[in-house]
């Protein structure tokens, strides 16, 4: 049986989305025939790549490691195939939403400014790891704790978590606001991509009432619609303001780590030791 890098993009959009409804959608192709693509590259390996005896999709243990190779797999046919690679290869910088707040600026001018033969692109991708397990960017900005196998982190600050609130509410009016505060509102939660979830508040007085939202865009305008408030970084208002949100400091909470990461294992991007050391540099001088 031959293998087609169509085999390849089946099984991660499965493995990233936990479903295969969600993976189907994803692709533009229906259910059936994903589970039969999935079916053929299992009997073309001899194991099961995953466990659907459980409510929720799992990999097994010969899924989790596949998945590190056929990303890999992947990155490095769709490079090959990159026309811009033939040029200059591009070092490719991705992130779920903020970048690197108001460091991101200083960062890529000065990364042009030292480095002009290696473009350094910043991509949005909605998705936990930024592109980064897909093999759609080399590096990424990622906030949160980071224990996904097969990739490596470097810690670059700690982020205050800050309160969104509508501008039209009477939060708005507080100069600093804690979890209680915000527990008798609906919450909006990123689901995808977001460092909130209501482990942030005790089991006995989290909010009753959750907003689930995609991307950054669908959750700033439910806060701004005022059906809901969240909870974000310090990094949110400097990339996002809004007529119709207000921010405020939440006091009583631990920071966010920002993190740069990259896969494990794998030639990568050469350019990735001098994004690193740049991205520390910018971080510390201001």
């Amino acid at each position: 049986m031959t293998m087609e890098l169509r085999h390849l993009r089946a099984f991660l959009a499965i493995a990233e989305e936990g479903s295969i409804t969600r993976a189907a959608a994803r692709l533009h192709t229906g259910q059936p025939a994903l589970s039969r693509t999935l079916r053929r590259l299992e009997d073309h390996l001899g194991v099961r790549l995953v466990d659907r005896s459980t409510h929720h999709l799992e990999l097994t243990a010969e899924g989790r490691t596949f998945r590190e190779r056929a990303a890999t797999a992947l990155a490095a046919v769709e490079a090959a195939l990159d026309p811009r690679g033939l040029t200059a290869r591009p070092l490719r910088l991705g992130h779920p939403w903020a970048a690197l707040g108001d460091h991101t600026v200083p960062l890529l001018r000065r990364w042009d400014e030292r480095h002009p033969g290696t473009p350094l692109e910043l991509r949005r991708v909605d998705d936990r790891f930024a592109g980064l397990t897909r093999g759609t960017v080399d590096v990424a900005l990622l906030r949160g704790p980071v224990t996904e196998p097969g990739l490596v982190t470097v810690h670059l600050l700690a982020e205050p978590r800050v309160a969104v609130v509508p501008a039209g509410s009477d939060l708005a009016d507080r100069e600093v606001l804690t979890p209680a505060d915000l527990a008798a509102w609906p919450l909006a939660l990123n689901t995808v991509a977001g460092t909130t979830t209501l482990d942030l508040w005790p089991a006995d007085a989290r909010p009753s009432t959750t907003i689930e939202v995609a991307n950054t865009d669908e959750w700033l305008t439910a806060i701004a619609a005022g059906r809901a408030v969240g909870v974000s970084t310090s990094a949110t208002p400097r990339m996002h303001t809004h007529p119709a949100i207000a921010y405020r400091p939440l006091s009583g909470v631990p920071p966010v780590p920002v993190l740069l990461a990259w896969r494990s294992g794998t030639p990568g991007h050469p350019a990735i030791a001098d994004l690193v050391a740049l991205a520390r540099e910018v971080v510390a001088q201001r």
